[in-house]
């Protein structure tokens, strides 16, 4: 079972996070921003990653260092409970339609951090979340599993199908691109016969 459990403490936020990515879609989130619990209870089920999450968070001030440090933390246990990357298909994708919305996820488990983030809103807030916050969400959490990933909003006008859709896309292309490949178990999926030195792998 991959499974990996990361703790970060800073002077802004207590965050605790317990993944088990070989698991079934059971999830146990506070973060006390409730819209962010939603998203990441989204995360959870569509991937069938186990995820708890803890977070205690200054926001008496905002949102912000909560929601980023949530995104480190739960990269890194990405990236612990995946180990070598030995077996993995790497490659992940989805398209996932909410209503009037289509939005598009690619990512590449290489060890090589990078985020393209085309999504707009036309709102400030969803819930008690500002809507600017998403993305940097999407780059904690790149960064700190390091993946390469690019979200796309192809259309759509309801700000909560744009972001439901963007978690559920993103969930479906990890829950692809983690799958071990059983015809190539033992080895990276790599050329070079390593990822993540920052070079073309």
């Amino acid at each position: 079972m991959r499974q990996a459990t990361v703790e970060r403490k800073t002077k802004e936020t207590q965050i605790s996070a317990s993944i088990n990515l070989d698991g079934s879609g059971v999830y146990d989130v506070e973060t006390g921003i409730g819209f962010l619990d939603h998203m990441l209870e989204q995360l959870s089920r569509h991937s069938l990653i186990d995820i708890t999450v803890r977070a205690k968070g200054d926001l008496h001030i905002d949102g912000h260092h909560t929601t980023e440090d949530v995104g480190i933390v739960l990269g890194q246990a990405v990236t612990q409970a995946l180990g070598d990357l030995k077996g993995i298909t790497r490659y992940g994708s989805a398209y996932i339609p909410m209503d009037e919305t289509l939005t598009r996820v690619a990512l590449d488990v290489s060890g090589r951090p990078f985020l393209v983030f085309n999504v707009e809103f036309s709102r400030g807030k969803l819930g008690d979340m500002d809507t600017e916050l998403f993305e940097e969400w999407f780059r904690a959490f790149a960064f700190g599993a390091g993946i390469t990933l690019h979200v796309e909003n192809l259309y759509g006008v309801n700000n909560h199908h744009i972001i439901e859709s963007s978690y559920k896309a993103l969930a479906r292309a990890l829950r692809q691109a983690i799958t071990i490949d059983p015809r190539k178990a033992d080895a990276l999926p790599s050329t070079k016969g390593v990822l993540g030195d920052q070079t073309d792998a």
